[in-house]
């Protein structure tokens, strides 16, 4: 994903540092706050980690999609928020180029990672709701597993050979400054192959779940309005949990599309709109903030997640037999 077009070399001077016009004091409770966020970014997301994977009765297809993107999203805490927030306080880069050049890298790779998660976990949803029979019989917890990795895997691959296929693997630093340059073609087509495909998934098939969702509501009041055999109650009870998934999901995904928007609005004015770093940074912490929103969302609609977290820090997943209890 095309973070933003380098400027030319002679405009270098333009990125020089400037002098610091805070006082120590604000200095420090900035990066207490910025500290504080990733904190907050990295617990919630382990939180999440640690739920899916030690409970065996949240091993679903779904979770895995859930669990691969609180990874992500752990990793986006990690790794991305610190340097932007730091970027942001000192109105300058003073990482240097060595960790610029994998600031970069790993920035491209894991924003790109957290649109296909969602693009997927859209088809994963369109699937489970339009044929649920198919869905359960054929997409299993292994067969996720093998799409997630496979996701991981191209996705790292494609963002490793970007720099390679632009004929620019040195990323040229103004002072102060981390920036990368694509060519404008390569720019279009990762601009495509990141966000206008993932988002024409996800518009496309969220479109169709809300048709399909609306049918099954229609379904289950006619369910509840005839005699309720044990057959209907089940089927009812599926078509319910389904909704409810897709409900919950679907107010993941917004949440990303709304904080995502902003960046690319910037990344596709760049070059009309006076460039403000300031700006830039902005937006680019706008787009991570969707790291730490993504448990919360999950604490206010799962009542399982809520669960898992009161076992988690009260220690009684190291009971044994904890990995069996009912959390659903």
């Amino acid at each position: 994903m095309n973070l933003t077009e380098f400027r030319d070399s002679d405009h270098c001077e333009y990125f020089s540092c400037p002098e610091r016009s805070k006082s120590p004091a604000v200095y420090i409770l900035l990066y207490v706050c910025s500290a504080a966020v990733v904190l907050l970014t990295e617990c919630g997301n382990l939180l999440v980690i640690i739920s899916i994977f030690h409970f065996r009765q949240l091993h679903t297809p779904t979770n895995m999609l859930v669990l691969s993107l609180a990874v992500s999203d752990f990793l986006v805490g990690a790794f991305l928020m610190p340097p932007t927030l730091s970027w942001m306080i000192e109105s300058c880069w003073i990482l240097g180029m060595d960790f610029c050049m994998c600031f970069m890298m790993t920035g491209y790779f894991l924003t790109s990672l957290s649109i296909y998660h969602v693009a997927l976990i859209a088809v994963d949803r369109y699937l489970a709701l339009s044929n649920p029979f198919l869905y359960t019989n054929r997409v299993s917890v292994k067969t996720m597993c093998i799409m997630v990795f496979s996701q991981w895997f191209v996705l790292l691959v494609y963002n490793l050979m970007l720099p390679y296929v632009n004929g620019n693997i040195n990323f040229v630093l103004c002072p102060g400054e981390c920036f990368v340059k694509l060519n404008y073609v390569l720019s279009v087509v990762d601009l495509v192959i990141t966000f206008i495909f993932p988002c024409a998934v996800i518009f496309i098939l969220y479109t169709r779940i809300f048709m399909i969702a609306k049918k099954h509501a229609t379904a289950i009041r006619e369910l509840n309005n005839n005699t309720r055999s044990k057959t209907q109650k089940i089927t009812s009870h599926s078509m319910k949990s389904e909704r409810k998934a897709a409900k919950v999901l679907g107010i993941v995904m917004s949440v990303f599309m709304i904080c995502l928007l902003p960046y690319f609005i910037y990344s596709l004015l760049g070059n009309v709109i006076e460039f403000q770093l300031e700006s830039l940074l902005k937006v680019m912490i706008v787009l991570y903030l969707n790291s730490t929103i993504n448990p919360f969302i999950y604490a206010l609609f799962y009542p399982w997640f809520r669960k898992c977290v009161k076992l988690i820090l009260t220690c009684k997943i190291f009971k044994k037999d904890s990995a069996l209890r009912k959390v659903l």
